[in-house]
């Protein structure tokens, strides 16, 4: 059904893709693989008209076919759901899933029948979302389900799932993949691209990779190891994913101890301990309350009751800017809405929180001293970049998750939390974070980490903290954590109530 051939594509002197071949064929899961960076999303914008190719053509049905924008591409049957949200914040689901597509009768909006259609697109879906408030409202799974929405809606012929379950739970995952295997059987050509690599075998019939903005291969899902999947995608064998853990050490100093956290009044309560040098996780379903719990320490989350020390001074930041002068920097879920500026060089986000110590007279920056600051605190975590000037929206997923890290390590602030420190981040960058954060809390950081990932809270949480309904249900030690644990905690733990 679909063929793009000899695609290349250059951003100015940053060449993104050479020559690079893709073939779908009708009524299959085409998985599209490949580090951050390696060109897989700016491919299929330039299939469906978002970015335009420099050579190469795209075959539909034995036609070439050109699209100059978006528009041309739906009318030809091509749909897309975007890695980025592509949503307007103030209108409604409804509004937003047929934007610039209306019903209409007598020249007038047919609501009705555009509530009903969106209505029987998220049915099929397995969800209810409200569809009468601003998407702002929604909670991020929400908001992905009617970005799939808008993309169904179009009743495609090719559809384009770039990262559609980085914000699902486990149950809406396979809501997703049972409309993914329907439209299989009726013909579609799904071109699905993710870093999970369980989903690729649950759900694909091929894999073409990319790495470095060129073709390494296609394969048939069953013919090939998870193993040689990730040797062709990063060029190298990834021996251990995970650092080792330290020893357990029950008498190091505790950094923050919640004697009470109660998101709501009459709500059950959180009691826990971060302790020096360790990585605590947070695990639970999605809306258990592990972000809220978070973001009341910080005084970012409006709390009925924070009762908590850190550092052994009693009373909770009244906001943020307290937070942080107290030592506690936060790597937020959305890295691009909420821990970038991605206008801003490499530099200029690493350095923003500190230039009150980069000033010379009053109103002066001493920029030479801020070059210098930043750059050593960038090659520390490794960022990879041409220099520290480089716009970061022009960075991979996963140097953009190290630019957050370098602004606070650059601010010093020992105790770090990490919300999804890997959400959309590939298997190789994946494991370059894991073992920066090992390498922090060997150096003394304190780490709270926020994940939907079982493996990855297993895999490096010295101690698990597991939330149901609101508050932590139970903490599990490093050696005795297991999924099953993790789980039966999350799904039947026993609330704490106080008086």
């Amino acid at each position: 059904m679909l063929e793009m051939k000899g695609i290349r594509k250059a951003f100015g002197p940053v060449k993104v893709l050479h020559g690079v071949d893709l073939e779908v064929r009708a009524g299959e899961v085409h998985a599209l693989l490949g580090e951050n960076g390696a060109g897989k999303s700016t491919m299929m914008k330039i299939l469906c008209g978002i970015v335009h190719a420099d050579e190469g053509t795209i075959v539909i049905d034995g036609n070439e076919r050109s699209f100059e924008h978006y528009d041309e591409a739906i009318q030809a049957g091509v749909g897309i759901v975007f890695q980025e949200f592509s949503l307007i914040p103030y209108l409604t689901a409804v509004e937003n899933i047929f934007l610039a597509r209306e019903i209409k009768t007598g020249g007038f909006l047919a609501r009705k029948a555009m509530r009903k259609r969106a209505r029987e697109v998220l049915d099929k879906l397995g969800v209810d979302v409200p569809l009468n408030v601003p998407v702002a409202d929604l909670s991020v799974a929400e908001q992905q389900f009617v970005e799939i929405a808008k993309a169904l809606s179009l009743d495609a012929r090719i559809l384009v799932l770039d990262e559609p379950t980085a914000t699902l739970t486990p149950s809406e995952t396979e809501h997703l993949f049972k409309v993914m295997r329907d439209l299989r059987s009726q013909g579609v050509a799904i071109v699905f691209i993710s870093h999970h690599l369980e989903e690729i075998y649950e759900i694909g019939d091929r894999i073409t990779v990319l790495r470095d903005g060129e073709y390494v291969g296609t394969r048939d899902v069953g013919s090939i190891s998870t193993d040689e999947l990730v040797e062709m995608m990063v060029g190298r064998r990834i021996e251990n994913n995970f650092p080792p853990k330290p020893p357990a050490a029950p008498n190091a100093e505790v950094v923050i101890d919640a004697a009470q956290i109660q998101l709501r009044k009459n709500g059950p309560v959180s009691t826990f301990q971060l302790r020096r040098g360790e990585i605590l996780g947070f695990a639970g379903l999605v809306g258990s309350g592990r972000t809220e719990t978070a973001l009341s320490i910080l005084g970012a989350y409006p709390a009925a009751s924070v009762k908590v020390e850190i550092n052994g001074t009693p009373g909770a930041p009244a906001n943020p800017s307290e937070a942080l002068a107290r030592g506690i920097g936060l790597l937020p879920e959305s890295r691009k809405d909420q821990g970038l500026i991605t206008s801003f060089s490499i530099m200029q986000n690493v350095s923003i929180n500190n230039y009150g110590k980069y000033r010379t007279l009053k109103f002066f920056l001493d920029l030479s001293e801020e070059r210098k600051h930043t750059t050593k605190v960038i090659k520390d975590v490794q960022v990879k970049a041409p220099g520290p000037d480089v716009p970061v929206d022009t960075l991979s997923g996963g140097n953009q998750q190290k630019v957050v890290i370098a602004r606070w390590l650059n601010h010093h602030t020992p105790i770090l939390i990490f919300d999804e420190p890997t959400r959309g981040i590939d298997v190789g960058a994946k494991s370059e974070i894991y073992h920066l954060m090992r390498q922090l809390t060997e150096e003394g950081y304190s780490i709270i980490m926020i994940s939907s990932e079982l493996p990855e809270v297993m895999g490096l949480s010295d101690r698990v903290c597991v939330f149901r309904s609101g508050a932590i249900v139970a903490t599990i030690e490093g050696d005795e954590i297991t999924s099953e644990d993790i789980m039966k905690h999350a799904t039947t733990g026993k609330l704490r109530y106080v008086a």
